[in-house]
């Protein structure tokens, strides 16, 4: 009777700071390509703000949410428990579809935020408040790293001085060691369970086994010091293991260089060549978006944009619905313009079901017009000549909604009403 295999070693940080450099590029890791959907199903997906102590997410954190929420100040733990807001995702195509089809109001989708308290080194054994920031982090779906590039010696640095590679490194390695420990004891679990059955149990001992290689090789990334979402050719059974355990380093991440007021406004970047290339070789694919916490937070009550600089608010939300797979479609009409949140790859059908679970269960069919088709219009909107153009265009179950997709659906409960 064949079953688990003890365990792996559990290393510690100096271990895993060790291994960092093994290749693993072997195992299928890394360039940019198109990703399995890791994490929850759902539209409703948040993001956390992670970093080390004093790197100014809570500053970030009230910038982006234009509330006083949060605890920003100049010592370790200013933020004990998570804060959330909910922030709203700008959209220049709903403003146009508004004035377009000349909705009395328009509805902008939400991405919901959460400050969480900043993480030290040792922190997946416990150090600081470890295992309970790294519990916040695995709650959320995908994660803003922020990592400090500025120099202000009023405000302490908790590893004594600002290095943002060596910053980097260790956030990562703290999120690939409690992924490490949270595979042992599935691992634990899973060999007591096949022992207590056998082959004879048929499709429920195939998929333990299953399990089984998946976790090992995920295992495998981790000594590598890579995350297990940089695998690119992960199977769809895979996934499907692996989103069972919401690991951390399945988690998408848009990282965020933290700069000073005047360097970010002077466009001086060379901080930021450092932050690239750690990117590029353990967290490929993933943007990184340069900022002023500071700045942001003194633009909060202008409107995003004082002299030569804009906000780069937008840019953060709008990358990390893009890491999250989260697109939009729009409904619309006199009363209301209304952008909705659905993943990628999501049928006709289930985006109805956003709406109203009713229009799932009862969908008939579509009317779709796309937004590229109005772009350009101005109002009032003439359904019938876009008709007559053939622009509006019928679509049924099958169909996969695309961003910026404009929908009337049709379904047997409307029918009903």
């Amino acid at each position: 009777m064949s079953c688990v295999s003890a365990p792996p070693h559990k290393f510690n940080n100096s271990s895993m700071l060790a291994l960092r450099y093994y290749s693993s590029k072997a195992a299928g890791l890394a360039t940019v390509t198109s990703r399995k959907l890791f994490g929850r199903p759902g539209n409703n997906l948040t993001s956390g703000i992670v970093g080390l102590a004093n790197v100014g997410k809570s500053t970030f954190f009230q910038a982006i949410t234009r509330s006083k929420l949060g605890n920003p100040a100049n010592y370790p733990f200013a933020t004990i428990k998570p804060e959330e807001a909910r922030v709203l995702v700008p959209n220049k195509r709903l403003d146009h579809l508004q004035k377009l089809y000349q909705s009395e109001r328009k509805v902008p989708s939400i991405l919901k935020i959460f400050d969480i308290a900043g993480l030290v080194r040792g922190a997946s054994d416990n150090k600081g408040l470890g295992n309970a920031f790294l519990a916040d982090i695995r709650a959320v779906d995908g994660i803003f790293q922020v990592v400090r590039t500025f120099k202000d010696p009023e405000v302490t640095h908790i590893e004594g001085n600002v290095d943002a590679v060596r910053d980097l490194t260790i956030v990562q390695d703290e999120l690939l060691l409690k992924d490490m420990e949270f595979i042992e004891n599935i691992q634990e679990k899973l060999a007591k369970q096949m022992k207590s059955r056998s082959r004879k149990n048929g499709q429920e001992y195939v998929e333990m086994e299953g399990e089984k290689e998946t976790l090992e090789k995920a295992y495998d990334i981790l000594m590598g010091g890579q995350r297990i979402i940089n695998k690119t050719d992960w199977t769809d059974d895979e996934v499907h293991v692996l989103n069972r355990h919401h690991f951390l380093s399945t988690k998408p991440s848009v990282f965020l260089a933290n700069m000073g007021k005047d360097e970010y406004l002077s466009g001086d970047k060379a901080e930021i060549k450092g932050i690239q290339d750690w990117v590029d070789e353990f967290a490929p694919g993933s943007p990184i978006i340069p900022f002023s916490a500071q700045y942001e937070w003194e633009l909060a009550d202008k409107d995003g944009a004082v002299g030569a600089q804009t906000s780069a608010l937008p840019r953060i939300i709008q990358q990390m619905r893009q890491a999250l797979n989260l697109i939009s479609y729009f409904t619309c009409g006199p009363i209301e313009c209304r952008q909705w949140t659905v993943r990628e790859r999501t049928l006709c059908p289930q985006a109805a079901g956003v709406i109203h679970t009713d229009f799932e269960k009862t969908f008939i069919n579509a009317e779709l017009i796309k937004y590229d088709d109005v772009a350009e219009l101005h109002p009032p909107f003439e359904e019938k000549t876009l008709r007559a153009k053939g622009k509006i265009h019928r679509v049924g179950k099958n169909y996969v909604v695309q961003d910026s997709d404009i929908l009337t659906f049709h379904s047997a409960a409307q029918k009903k009403k």
